[in-house]
């Protein structure tokens, strides 16, 4: 039980950090330097270094996946129409792929991709001599 607590807070920072980034992404996908897209390039790279980031750090998959949950939720909220009639991330033009299209794809795959990705410190413990076994083993 003494264990539960501590993860279901990690559980929750997760969340509202992933909700966090996500606005900050979905807000600053739009935003362009002439014609290349610096707010779309700053939201992912932003985004996938965070979700690496709790997946190496934490070690759980589960804590990467309430942060890519908390990235994606924001994203589709912020996405919308606010109540106001405005919203956040235009439709491009028919024929064209705009920003907001690429970050609403780009999320999903990002979070794919990192949980996906598999857990190389057994192979990595269990294959590679420590620098005090090798040091042991030379002769004097």
């Amino acid at each position: 039980m003494s264990s539960l607590l501590p993860r279901l807070v990690t559980w929750v920072i997760a969340v509202v950090v992933g909700v966090v980034y996500g606005l900050a992404g979905t807000i600053a996908q739009g935003f362009s330097v002439g014609v290349f897209p610096l707010g779309l390039m700053l939201a992912i790279i932003g985004s996938a270094a965070l979700l690496a980031a709790v997946r190496l750090l934490t070690g759980d998959r589960w804590s990467t996946l309430l942060v890519g949950l908390g990235i994606m939720t924001a994203t589709l909220i912020f996405s919308g129409a606010g109540p106001g009639g405005s919203v956040i991330v235009p439709q491009p033009p028919e024929g064209t792929i705009g920003t907001g299209i690429i970050w609403t794809i780009a999320v999903p795959v990002l979070v794919a991709v990192v949980l996906a990705w598999p857990d190389l410190s057994a192979a990595r413990d269990s294959g590679a001599p420590s620098a005090a076994r090798s040091e042991d083993a030379r002769p004097n």
